[in-house]
């Protein structure tokens, strides 16, 4: 990263060694990673420019932005709507939590078997490495698990504006008008946060530019169908991942950019891997940058990864807001009605998640199902055992992966995915 913003790196109150660290581990592995796949799409050079500059120009544009009033929130999970955020003038981003780090002061604050998610998220402030966290000007936390729940009375103490956000986890109406109350409850303290009202003219701003990205991203996925495959699961894992981050209007642009050269390349029957190669879904735990680990492993194996059933994929995107009126009420409605339909989980029971599971698989023409789970991530573990069972019994196999952030079991994962592939084969 270039020198220019240490700057402003200190004075968001990071360690810059520690820092430095992060970024030199980050850039090698982003260049092991992708910067050596073959027949990458051009488009994809946008992508590149914005990991090199995550922490550097995107901060600047949050740390300009907030000296003109501007508020940024950091949040963890895509249940925090960002369409009252957008409302508001201000910028949703997420937050660092894909990589191990002061794994010995997260060890004293919380148990050893806690979620890797977790213990990421809580070691990069404890770590002082995560401009994100240091620029936020609220910090939106929800109680999508136990863990979480728990965690954020200790996070409470560290960062100096916690908001904590309750969810339901039964789909019923009480849960539906629980869930309705804290979307309220949220407009109303971004309202305090921003000194903005949220007028029906702001919310309908708001509604379209994250529409606009999903619908951009709907895109995408189509396009995946094709066989040969026109992108790489990583790289489409890490456009999914830099949604999270980058300006919304301008990813939307690059997005439908990449989409038009995908569709040449489909034209041309060029792909990124042989035609016929093992095409593989993956399912379950979210993966947020730098956790490329997995679908490296499958990639780097032969097989093409064709689609993400995960908050960091489809399950993140999937529905747009619908309004019915044009009215903020009306506008309020149709965003709770959106968010209602996310299967995460943390939800029981919940049907729903099979069905979009069996769903994409058979739409993107994968052979197979890797079901992704961090370790202790006990939401996402004890729905992955009857989901493998209910997939093989309709002849889709799936392996399921239980792991962390180290490359400690590289070599492990590598021999349990190839022999998964020859049983395809």
């Amino acid at each position: 990263m270039a020198s220019e913003h240490e700057a402003m790196w200190q004075e968001l109150g990071l360690d810059l060694a520690a820092h430095d660290q992060l970024l030199q581990v980050l850039g090698d592995g982003y260049g092991q990673i992708f910067l050596s796949q073959q027949q990458r799409p051009e488009g994809m050079e946008y992508f590149n420019f914005v990991m090199s500059e995550v922490h550097g120009l995107r901060i600047k544009e949050l740390v300009d932005g907030q000296a003109e009033g501007k508020k940024v929130i950091g949040s963890f999970c895509v249940f925090v709507p960002e369409e009252i955020v957008r409302a508001a003038d201000a910028t949703l981003v997420g937050l660092c939590t894909g990589a191990d780090f002061a794994t010995d002061l997260v060890d004293q604050m919380l148990p050893r078997n806690t979620c890797a998610l977790i213990k990421s998220a809580f070691g990069f402030k404890l770590g002082k490495v995560c401009p994100y966290i240091e620029s936020a000007d609220m910090i939106v936390g929800e109680n999508t698990c136990d863990g979480k729940k728990k965690s954020y009375e200790t996070l409470g103490g560290l960062v100096p504006n916690l908001y904590v956000m309750d969810l339901p986890q039964v789909k019923s109406e009480q849960g539906r008008q629980l869930m309705a109350a804290e979307f309220q409850r949220f407009k109303e303290a971004v309202e305090e946060l921003t000194g903005i009202e949220i007028t029906a003219e702001r919310l309908a701003k708001g509604i379209k530019i994250v529409n606009d990205r999903r619908e951009a991203m709907h895109r995408l996925y189509k396009l995946r169908v094709a066989d040969p495959a026109p992108i790489s699961g990583l790289d489409a894992l890490l456009i999914n991942q830099v949604a999270f981050y980058d300006d919304p209007v301008r990813f939307t642009e690059s997005v439908h950019k990449i989409c038009d050269e995908l569709e040449e390349r489909i034209k041309a029957g060029q792909g990124v891997a042989p035609k016929g190669a093992p095409r593989l879904l993956f399912s379950g735990c979210p993966m947020a940058v730098p956790n490329w680990k997995v679908p490296w492993i499958v990639e780097s194996s032969g097989a093409v990864v064709v689609g993400e059933e995960s908050c960091v994929g489809e399950r993140g995107t999937r529905n747009l807001v619908e309004p019915k009126g044009d009215d903020v009420d009306s506008m309020m409605e149709a965003i709770v009605d959106r968010y209602w339909k996310i299967d995460c989980a943390v939800f029981t029971p919940n049907p729903e998640r099979e069905e979009h599971v069996k769903q994409m698989a058979a739409d993107y023409g994968a052979q197979g199902v890797i079901h992704y789970g961090l370790q202790f991530c006990q939401p996402y573990q004890m729905e992955s055992l009857p989901l493998e069972k209910k997939l093989e019994s309709q002849d889709l196999p799936v392996l399921r992966i239980e792991t962390d952030y180290s490359m400690e079991d590289v070599e492990q994962l590598k021999t349990r995915v190839e022999a998964f592939l020859e049983m395809l084969a």
